[in-house]
This record gives C-alpha cells, sequence and structure tokens, in this order.
C-alpha cells in the first residue's frame, strides 16, 4: 500500500484529457490531488471520476484555477470553493473541511490536505506587499489571478488566505500536536522553493511567508505542493518537499502517461537528504 501525489492535471487541455482513459489502476493504493485539476466543475468532476476510479481513497486540494470564474452569474470567491468541495464529496474524496485522516501504514502520519492561499507576501523584501503587482507587472507579468480569482465576500485575496491560515493553523495545531503529519498544499509553503528563473516576477501569486516555518511546526515528514509546473525533490530541515505538476502539455511527454508521474510519498524514499541542492523530476 503507498500514498502517491499529483497535481496540476489541467483537464481544460485536451491532451491532459485523453490521457485520463490510460491512466492504469492502483486499487490497493491512496492519491493526493494537489489541486488545478480545472477550471470549471466539470473538469473537477472528470478528475475526480478518473482518481476515485483508479484509487483506494483520495485526498483534494484547490489550485487557483478550481476557484476561477469565467462567466457572469457562475459562483465566485467562496461560493466558487464550497461549490467544489460539495463535488468532492459526492465523490467521497477528502478536502481540507474534512476530518484529517491517519495513513494506517508505517510511518503513521496525518494526512493534511490545506487550503491557503497566496498574500503576494513572496517578493523581495525591499517590495512591499501592496506594491507587487505593480513590481511583477513591470516585468510584463500580471497573473490571470487579478482577473479571474474573485475573493468574495472577503474584500481581498489577502484577507482569504490569512483567513485561511489562521483557520489551519488551529487545526494543525491540535492534529500534529502527538503525530507527524504530511501537509499538502497547491502552493508552496516557502518561498526558496518559487524558482521561476523565465518568470521570477510571478512569485508574489505564488504563496505566503506565513507558512514557511510549518514544516517544522507541524512535525512534517514529506510537505506536497504543486504550483509551479517544476517537479522536485528538496530537503529542507530533514523535511522532504515534493513539488508533483504535471503541468500544461508542453511540461510533460504524453509517452509516460499520468502514471509515470505519479510521485510516491509513502513509504517513500528509503535514504534521506541528499547534497547539492533539490533534485529535479522531469
Amino acid at each position: 500500500m503507498k500514498l502517491y501525489a499529483l497535481a496540476d492535471l489541467h483537464l481544460s487541455y485536451r491532451p491532459n484529457r485523453e490521457a485520463l482513459a490510460e491512466w492504469p489502476a492502483r486499487p490497493d493504493d491512496w492519491l493526493i490531488v494537489a489541486g488545478d485539476v480545472g477550471e470549471t466543475l466539470e473538469h473537477l468532476k472528470l478528475g475526480l471520476a478518473a482518481a476515485t476510479e483508479r484509487f483506494a481513497k483520495v485526498f483534494w486540494v484547490p489550485g487557483n484555477h478550481e476557484l476561477w470564474s469565467h462567466q457572469p452569474g457562475s459562483p465566485r470567491g467562496l461560493a466558487k470553493y464550497d461549490a467544489a468541495v460539495a463535488m468532492c464529496r459526492r465523490f467521497g474524496v477528502l478536502t481540507p473541511e474534512d476530518p484529517y485522516v491517519v495513513w494506517p501504514g508505517e510511518p503513521a502520519c496525518v494526512i493534511a490536505p490545506l487550503f491557503v492561499l497566496f498574500d503576494y507576501t513572496f517578493r523581495p523584501d525591499h517590495v512591499a506587499p501592496a506594491d507587487a503587482v505593480a513590481w511583477a507587472a513591470d516585468d510584463g507579468i500580471l497573473s490571470a489571478d487579478e482577473r479571474f480569482l474573485a475573493p468574495d465576500p472577503y474584500p481581498s485575496r489577502t484577507a482569504w488566505c490569512h483567513a485561511r491560515v489562521d483557520y489551519s493553523e488551529q487545526r494543525l495545531a491540535s492534529a500534529c500536536a502527538t503525530t507527524p503529519s504530511i501537509l499538502v498544499n497547491h502552493y508552496p509553503l516557502r518561498r526558496d522553493l518559487v524558482r521561476l528563473h523565465r518568470i521570477p516576477r510571478f512569485s508574489p501569486w505564488c504563496g505566503t511567508r506565513r507558512t514557511e516555518h510549518w514544516h517544522t511546526r507541524f512535525r512534517a515528514r514529506v510537505v506536497v505542493s504543486g504550483h509551479l509546473h517544476l517537479r522536485a525533490t528538496d530537503w529542507i530541515d530533514g523535511v522532504r518537499f515534493e513539488e508533483v505538476s504535471l503541468g500544461y502539455p508542453r511540461h510533460w511527454r504524453r509517452e509516460q502517461g499520468i502514471d509515470g508521474y505519479l510521485r510516491e510519498i509513502l513509504p517513500g524514499p528509503t535514504s534521506g537528504p541528499h547534497s547539492g541542492g533539490p533534485e529535479y523530476h522531469w
């Protein structure tokens, strides 16, 4: 029995949808889906159906794409998130709103799906959070989140992010008091994991500094994230960080199939941290 993770299925793209049909089943294993299944509830439904048909238990956290609202009158902000959670519950998929589950194998770990947004603090120290969008725009960068990710009913995305951080901290403090954790969030929990060499000024839309010490504070064995479309394994403070994106069609090889991009979270590698920096996976 193994716990796997995958993020950024991006089922709005036809090649990604077509690959679902070729995805082999692993009926004894569990799967973490770390956000950006797609941009509509139909995309999410398609991805959840494929995952639950193939795995014994499935966990989901939202990415920014699941929260987008393209059409007038469609659910926005919190209402879009609530609709996605309701869709997950139709499939028996566990979400950040459900009780945490303990991995039944060894090592025992609390699997903690999280929904923590971004607050524009993943930027250089000399740039104020209020100036982060303008700083990115000076380099020609503007995230589509500014147009499509509404914070309703919160006054801003930052306010929604901070509310989610507060909520998550309370739950994690109780759940992880005596048991190690597997922390799962779409966005990376640390700034130093955001290595976007081609578009470095996209970083304000990649997380919040308020989570940078969660891996030690909440006794994590592994931290799972996506969003960057840059698959990598990092070791920080003895904790394994896994970026598990599939990505847009140009980011993965069709001949490997979706199964070729699953990352084993538990039991995981038998060896510990290695020297020489992050290990990239392509």
